[in-house]
């Protein structure tokens, strides 16, 4: 069984409002209204491409009703604890202003709700994913995603992080199955600035060297790269398409990534997958169908470098 954890869900409000100006009245001429949340938006890939998961998190208020519901009609199975105070976050995010968001802060989070999630988490078994994604609220420990893939060492599970600075670098020791940086959040890592894929490389390997297995880089409209723990190394433009939305292409990938590695068990085929779903959904206004991945992996191409 696959896992989610989004520690602060949201409804993402997104937004078209042509000629936006500050200071005066505007009106959308589009709207979309979606449970976001980088984990939920992993599992609501995965069902697009025929993979079940649960989506686990802390949920609170109105909000929160609505988030569990709109996964439930898109058949994503749920098991989120709810928070007694608060209100889970709206985001609001504006289509036609690349970029720019208003991101609420959540519900806080105290320590009886962490230990649900803990109680949730300690039932996974041999084989199982636990897809990690995502910031944490100012109420976590910083060292929470650490502290549950300690929990779960010796237990043969596969755990795919994907996360910034100091959440992603504490995980590494943990020897997690995946992790996907961009080659922005892996530059800040090592204070330097990455261009190139053959720089992200070299980085990239820098990572496993501190336990990381599988090491996906994407890089926008560069493509990306993985290192992968055999030690090959592939590498994919970009395929072409037209950007609609780039929310949630990154989650996307992780989607696809573990789509193809359960499909077929072989890092280019995951790779291609991963790369073409990301895609799939910056070339869709909402979250990449099956066709949609499909049409886009028949175009893109993988390099194996070694």
């Amino acid at each position: 069984m696959i896992y989610t954890v989004t520690f602060n869900p949201s409804l993402d409000y997104i937004v078209s409002v042509p000629d936006f100006q500050l200071g005066m009245t505007n009106r959308t001429s589009s709207e979309l209204m979606f449970a976001g949340g980088k984990g939920i938006n992993v599992s609501i890939v995965l069902k697009q491409l025929g993979l079940d998961s649960t989506a686990l998190g802390f949920t609170a208020g109105f909000t929160g009703e609505e988030i569990a519901k709109r996964l439930e009609a898109d058949g994503v199975q749920t098991d989120f604890i709810k928070v007694p105070a608060g209100i889970s976050r709206i985001n609001v995010k504006l289509k036609n202003i690349d970029g720019t968001e208003i991101n609420g802060m959540g519900p806080e989070i105290g320590p009886e709700e962490l230990k649900q999630l803990l109680a949730r988490l300690d039932r996974l078994a041999a084989g199982d994913v636990l897809v990690l994604a995502g910031s944490i609220p100012k109420s976590m420990p910083d060292d929470i995603y650490q502290d549950i893939l300690k929990r779960l060492d010796q237990r043969n599970i596969l755990s795919v992080v994907d996360a910034t600075g100091e959440l992603l670098v504490n995980v590494l020791k943990h020897h997690p199955f995946l992790i996907k940086p961009n080659n922005h959040e892996l530059g800040e890592l090592f204070g330097v600035e990455l261009k190139t894929k053959e720089q992200v490389v070299s980085y990239a390997k820098k990572l496993q060297e501190q336990g990381a297995k599988n090491v996906l880089v994407s890089m926008g409209g560069q493509g990306a790269v993985l290192v992968s723990e055999t030690g090959e190394v592939y590498m994919a433009d970009a395929p072409k398409g037209e950007l609609k939305n780039s929310v949630g292409a990154g989650d996307s990938m992780v989607a696809g990534f573990i789509t193809g590695w359960t499909e077929k068990k072989s890092y280019e085929h995951a790779f291609r997958m991963g790369v073409s779903t990301g895609s799939a959904s910056a070339f869709s206004d909402s979250l990449a169908t099956k066709p949609e991945v499909e049409a886009v992996y028949e175009k893109c191409e993988v390099r194996k470098m070694n």
